[in-house]
């Protein structure tokens, strides 16, 4: 079979290869997955650079935790999945459902857990999950990761996002775009920022209430706080690090919550002061559970949402996706096609 493979020590776009490996079959316990597309996402850069946790990559490594397929076939002892079943990779391959704990890994797509940019994937029956029945192979391999983060942050806290609540999220990448989406599906209000007023009219096209172009209103926080009416956001998607959470603590409200996803900016001003008086809090967020893939399945079956995507490549420009998906051009999610 083919696969993208990263050369162990891999640091640039120029360590990955297109190769030609055996295929898997399905051991005890496993399902064998013919993949049919793939998704990028940013933490798929970092592995790739070698910027991820851990450094380097000290294997081989098959790429990306993302991607969604029909069930070739199965191994012995599988009885949640049968040959034909439409499904994807979960990004964590031992973490069931529950909070956050330490047992939940390997992840894919970083060493010790090759990923999901090849024809065939063979992963164990817990690692696997069902995709919604609504969606295209392309549009459930936006969720293992970024999907599932984003249900996390609004739906898995002490106060769920609801008709009642104000959402603020960053940017318009895929954690950001399916956040405003499946707060939308819960009637929630949101407000999200860009550098591009273009980019705002089209987050607006998706059901945004307001636009803040974080360019133009440096102290966005503030700004966000007064359009929500109340004080404040009721949950803030953050998603950019250490160079935007002072405004994300300025512009989350009385009791609210700041979701903390992102490492896309390293340096700034992390104090939490800003949190005491308004009795708000931060709260870790590294992608999910199946069950919150479930969940998150589950809404967009009866909700009908569509993830964005913005580009589908080739299985061939699997290199030309990476760097389309590092570009300012992105607007939610970058699709490889891996197979009909």
């Amino acid at each position: 079979m083919k696969a993208w493979q990263l050369t162990e020590g891999a640091s640039s776009l120029d360590d990955l290869h297109l190769v030609e490996l055996d295929k898997p079959e399905p051991g005890p316990g496993e399902v064998l997955i013919k993949v049919h597309a793939c998704s990028l996402n940013y933490r798929d850069q970092a592995v790739m650079t070698g910027n991820y946790f851990g450094g380097r990559t000290t294997m081989p490594l098959i790429p990306l935790s993302d991607g969604a397929g029909e069930v070739e076939a199965v191994g012995s002892g599988v009885t949640q999945f049968a040959p034909g079943d439409r499904v994807a990779g979960t990004f964590f391959q031992n973490w069931d459902d529950g909070p956050p704990n330490p047992s939940a890994g390997p992840a894919l797509g970083a060493p010790p857990a090759n990923g999901m940019l090849a024809e065939y994937v063979a992963l164990p029956e817990q690692g696997v999950v069902a995709i919604a029945e609504s969606l295209s192979f392309e549009e459930a391999a936006t969720l293992p990761c970024a999907g599932v983060t984003a249900w996390h942050a609004l739906m898995e806290g002490p106060k769920a996002a609801g008709p009642d609540s104000t959402v603020l999220v960053l940017g318009t990448g895929g954690v950001s775009l399916l956040a405003l989406q499946i707060a939308r599906a819960r009637g929630a209000t949101v407000i999200a920022t860009s550098s591009s007023d273009e980019k705002l009219e089209r987050v607006k096209a998706l059901g945004a209430a307001q636009g803040i172009n974080y360019r133009a209103t440096p102290e966005w926080g503030a700004e966000a706080a007064k359009l929500s009416g109340k004080g404040g956001a009721d949950h803030v998607v953050e998603v950019g690090g250490a160079g935007t959470l002072a405004q994300s603590i300025a512009a989350v409200g009385f009791n609210g919550e700041i979701a903390l996803i992102g490492v896309l900016t390293r340096e700034g001003d992390t104090s939490p002061h800003g949190l005491m008086l308004k009795g708000a809090s931060i709260r870790g967020i590294f992608v999910g559970s199946r069950g919150m893939a479930r969940r998150l399945n589950a809404l967009i079956d009866d909700s009908g949402f569509k993830p964005v995507v913005d580009k589908v490549f080739p299985f061939e420009e699997a290199k030309a996706a990476f760097e389309y998906q590092s570009s300012p051009e992105l607007f939610g999610k970058v699709v490889i096609a891996v197979g009909s």
